[in-house]
């Protein structure tokens, strides 16, 4: 006789249960350990009696030696501890792993936001935070998942992007709590399914496309659209939506390429220092280049070689050629 194990996922709906987990409750007693567990009223609404008792491999695997057993929930301690007991019995029954229910990718975002929304409400710093006292660390993370790509640290990128992560389900949850104009992480993620699926009618309708080029163009169109939408038909200015405050050379290139994409022929300034900054970028930009990650790939081997400084050295060695080269600057 078999001892079934189903075995169910916290982040799907209660009650949500796979075909033949529904089978193998009804083929023998159930037992938990788990008096809280989520599933419990929907079993017994379905009729499925659970006993809650304390989880005993030897026992467990004994009885059902003498009848089929069904265990709702184990984790990998208490599964190894079955296997262990089974494997020292003579005539050891059938172990069957049921899954009445199982993560999609993704799931773990409900972890995060879960979490976050615990840390709100109990923890004394994460509670008294708001957007403005968050921005700091917002872009904070932001540079350094840039550093991780730039380095090719690719266990550090999985870091950085978990910290980043964290900057937008924590200011979701600071909006949630904002009275009238609030909105939640769910408002978010909408947002940008809707935004994604809209400005993707190649994928997500029937616009035909010839490649990459015509993607962009369908793109800035459809974006222009959604300004005009918003400003009761006008359609503004391509510069519109330009964030100022990035860093100057990243704003000059995404003013060029702003300019560049409708053709408009205004010349930037000659004048002075800034001037001369601004040339040096439309040069990298006609070069396919990215501004900002070339200064800082030479910023990055600027370091490298005061590091190698000595006081009583003749000269500094040269730190390896740092450059990205053909950076893709985006869109």
């Amino acid at each position: 006789m078999p001892l079934i194990v189903v075995t169910t996922s916290p982040r799907v709906a209660p009650g949500l249960l796979s075909h033949r987990a529904w089978q193998a409750l009804s083929e023998g007693p159930v037992r938990t350990a788990s008096p809280d567990h989520p599933h419990l009223p929907y079993l017994a609404e379905a009729g499925v009696d659970v006993e809650v008792v304390q989880p005993d491999p030897v026992s467990l695997v004994r009885q059902a030696q003498a009848g089929t057993v069904v265990w709702l929930e184990a984790d990998e301690a208490l599964m190894r501890a079955i296997g262990h007991a089974a494997v020292s019995l003579e005539d050891p029954p059938v172990i069957e792993i049921v899954p009445g229910s199982y993560d999609l990718p993704g799931a773990r975002l409900l972890d995060l936001v879960a979490v976050m929304d615990r840390l709100r409400t109990s923890c004394p710093w994460d509670a008294r935070q708001t957007h403005e006292s968050l921005a700091p660390y917002l872009i904070e993370e932001a540079y350094e998942v840039l550093e991780s790509i730039e380095e090719g640290d690719h266990g550090a990128l999985r870091e950085e992007l978990g910290d980043l992560l964290l900057q937008v389900v924590f200011h979701a949850r600071v909006a949630q709590d904002r009275a009238g104009s609030g909105f939640d992480v769910d408002d978010v993620a909408g947002g940008i399914v809707d935004k994604l699926v809209r400005r993707h009618p190649h994928v997500f309708a029937a616009v035909a496309v010839s490649g990459a080029e015509e993607v962009s163009d369908n793109w800035e169109t459809i974006k222009a659209a959604e300004r005009a939408a918003k400003n009761g038909g006008d359609a503004g200015s391509v510069v519109d939506g330009v964030p100022m405050g990035q860093p100057a050379l990243s704003l000059a290139a995404q003013l060029l390429r702003r300019a560049e994409r409708v053709g408009v022929p205004v010349e930037p300034p000659a004048e002075g220092l800034g001037g001369r900054l601004f040339e040096l970028v439309r040069q990298a930009h006609a070069e396919g280049l990215d501004p900002e990650a070339e200064l800082r790939a030479a910023a990055r081997a600027y370091r490298e070689r005061i590091r190698a400084y000595t006081p009583d050295a003749t000269g500094i060695q040269d730190a390896p050629d740092a450059a990205p080269g053909n950076a893709d600057p985006g869109r």
